[in-house]
């Protein structure tokens, strides 16, 4: 927030400040200008007057008519340099009449008269040091020339020119003064209407929490008389006081702070504060500038989202406890169907028309599937349920996927897709859980046989590098559309068409990444429309081991001292 200082400043046309002055700067040294040329040709008329005190006086005449050039152009750099043509013109006329003991003294303080009126403290100052040089100047003039003409009437008119200049000066800078007073004044009375207008209430405080200025609308149950008797520390619920200390301190050290707090008399309510340090003179206490509105909605909003999520995270955790509990009462009754089925099958108990043989057959299919189906299920339930152990056990994983393969290879060859596998000569030890791992596998090859066309090409790839290892499952399939990618491995989220969404459940993917994090690891999925799928998985579970070399402990040799 721009502190008002900086406000005014910035509402306020710096570029043309003092402006409304010119016509009577230019005015004033017009005037001069007339009156000393007037003077000039009087003591020429005269002619009891030297030619050099006659220059004296028309040297005034050349900055009087220089600042009628105020008219066209207005700057500091221009006044500074008129005020240099008001004192090199007195150093001149003093040189020419003997300085203060001559005729033309008065004019010696002509360059002070023109800082007064040019208004400021630098023109001023430059006006008396041009007094002093025409002083100095005069000095030495007198010094080498002896005192000057003595002209009484001349000495008295150049004092009276000068005074009269002085008196005019002072009123001109007088208004000029009074004119920027009264912008200054309409500024600072537009700022702080402009304060007092804003919805919420800003405050000036210092590190206590005492309120210096307050300006805006407060929110409702923070009144702002007890906050400049009592500070803002004392207006708020005492459990909130810490939050708000440390808010004041994070603010003071330069960073932007926000909190959250229960006014003392109404603790139904909540006010929201910002703060940021407001930033001064060196000499004084760092003080805050802090922003209140009323936060009581946008609290009652967040709780009721809080309350909304608690109640889903358990509506969805029972659901899933639900499930995990299931797991005998659902595969009982599916064992008994496939064994029965299987009996049948194999005709222990004699012959049956073909007919019926068919019918098992399909029966024995279809709860084979369900099983699948209700395993998949059951264990992501015990995952979201965290209730899944791992078992872990130490094991060859190129035994364990060249098993899965030969499971899988049938379906593949049936649909006509190439399945290859590129496993390594040594053996890859890895501890892990057997059965979930073997699931990894199924899964990823299942998934790209299932999506992959009849003469595309199934690559399966296993490898360790460090202490990963790393399952990678590519194919020649439909490939995932980008949109779909992101979706991928959350519970029954499947992508393309419908034909290809009723090939699967939407779980495979779901557990082979909830398997890959449950050992630490990820997987990650690279496709492209129209060209395969490349699924990776890496698990830090590799057993990576030194074996001693032959013939018993290795010899290091150490280097002698010296380098040889």
């Amino acid at each position: 927030m721009t502190p008002p200082a900086d406000i005014a400043a910035r509402t306020m046309p710096t570029g043309r400040r003092g402006q409304g002055d010119r016509p009577a700067l230019a005015a004033w040294h017009a005037g001069l200008a007339v009156t000393a040329a007037l003077l000039a040709l009087g003591t020429r008329w005269l002619g009891d007057v030297e030619a050099p005190v006659f220059y004296g006086v028309l040297a005034m005449v050349v900055p009087g008519v220089a600042g009628l050039g105020l008219l066209y152009r207005d700057a500091p750099r221009e006044r500074m340099t008129l005020l240099g043509l008001w004192g090199l013109a007195a150093v001149v006329a003093a040189s020419l009449s003997g300085g203060l003991t001559g005729p033309l003294a008065g004019f010696v303080f002509l360059p002070l008269t023109a800082g007064l009126a040019l208004g400021g403290v630098r023109p001023v100052q430059a006006g008396a040091l041009g007094v002093g040089m025409a002083a100095v100047a005069g000095m030495f003039s007198a010094w080498l020339a002896g005192g000057g003409a003595h002209l009484p009437g001349l000495a008295a008119i150049s004092a009276v020119l000068t005074a009269g200049a002085a008196a005019l000066a002072v009123r001109l800078s007088w208004r000029q003064n009074e004119a920027r007073l009264k912008a200054a004044e309409s500024e600072t009375g537009k700022v702080e209407r402009l304060l007092a207008a804003q919805p919420g209430l800003t405050l000036v405080i210092e590190r206590s929490g005492r309120v210096l200025a307050a300006y805006g609308a407060p929110p409702p149950a923070l009144t702002v008389d007890p906050l400049f008797e009592h500070g803002l520390i004392a207006a708020v619920h005492a459990p909130d006081r810490p939050r708000l200390l440390a808010a004041i301190d994070r603010a003071l050290q330069g960073h932007d702070a926000a909190t959250v707090f229960a006014p003392r008399l109404a603790l139904d309510r909540r006010v929201q504060l910002i703060l940021r340090r407001l930033d001064g003179p060196l000499r004084e206490a760092p003080r805050l500038i802090a922003q209140a509105f009323d936060g009581t909605g946008q609290y009652a909003r967040e709780l009721a989202l809080e309350a909304a999520r608690s109640e889903a995270e358990a509506r969805e955790a029972g659901k899933s406890r639900f499930l995990a509990n299931m797991s005998h009462e659902l595969r009982t009754p599916l064992n008994a169907v496939l064994g029965f089925s299987d009996i049948m099958r194999q005709k222990l108990f004699g012959p049956m028309p073909d007919r019926y043989a068919a019918y098992v057959d399909n029966i024995h299919e279809a709860g084979g599937h369900l099983l699948d189906l209700i395993n998949d299920v059951l264990d992501v339930s015990k995952i979201e349920a965290e209730r899944y152990v791992l078992t872990l056990e130490r094991f060859d994983a190129r035994e364990l996927v060249s098993a899965a393969i030969a499971l899988v290879r049938v379906t593949a060859e049936d649909k006509g897709v190439a399945l290859t596998a590129m496993l390594p000569a040594e053996s890859v030890d890895v501890s892990a859980d057997k059965r979930a791992v073997r699931q990894i596998a199924l899964n990823l090859m299942s998934n790209a046989v299932k999506f992959t066309q009849p003469g595309g090409t199934v690559t399966v790839t296993v490898e360790a590098v460090g202490p990963y290892l790393e399952i990678v499952v590519s194919d020649t399939g439909v490939g995932i559309a980008p949109e779909d990618v992101r979706r991928l491995g959350r519970p029954f989220e499947q992508a393309g068409a419908i034909e290809q969404r009723r090939q699967g459940t939407g779980l495979g993917l779901s557990l082979v990444r909830a398997f890959a994090e449950l050992h630490g690891g990820r997987m990650s999925i690279d496709s492209t429309l129209g060209e395969g799928t490349a699924v990776t998985v890496r698990l830090p579970v590799t057993q990576v081991t030194r074996a001693a070399p032959e013939g018993g402990a290795e010899i290091i040799p150490l280097p002698v001292a010296g380098g040889k």
